[in-house]
């Protein structure tokens, strides 16, 4: 099953969810602003992406820009920050399986079908 991390708000998300209902591809929707993932489950989305949880983290954010663009965290500490503040992580995220990727741009989700 396909599982999309989901903000509405957010055109790439929405584009990547309208490739996968366009495709008919089952999926389910991860709506991680109200559901946010845990730490464990964060670890589990960041080994399947091959990335570090400084890859997920959006730098635009101001919730970022004031509180942690000049501080230095481990793995550690950036997934728990990440656990705290979803409006941080990187969206959309597409997970297949084992695979996933973060579809910017929205066709990216394409390459784990």
């Amino acid at each position: 099953m396909i599982t999309i991390y989901h903000n509405g708000r957010c055109s790439k998300s929405r584009g990547a969810l309208e490739i996968l209902q366009e495709q008919n591809i089952p999926h389910e929707i991860r709506w991680y602003l109200t559901d946010p993932l845990s730490i464990a489950e964060l670890k589990v989305l960041l080994r399947k992406l091959h990335l570090s949880a400084q890859d997920v983290i959006r730098k635009n954010e101001p919730l970022y820009k004031e509180h942690y663009k000049s501080e230095v965290h481990t793995e550690a500490e950036w997934i728990k920050i990440l656990a705290e503040n979803p409006t941080l992580l990187e969206r959309p995220i597409v997970i297949n399986g084992n695979k996933g990727v973060v579809a910017r741009p929205p066709e990216k989700v394409l390459e784990i079908l």
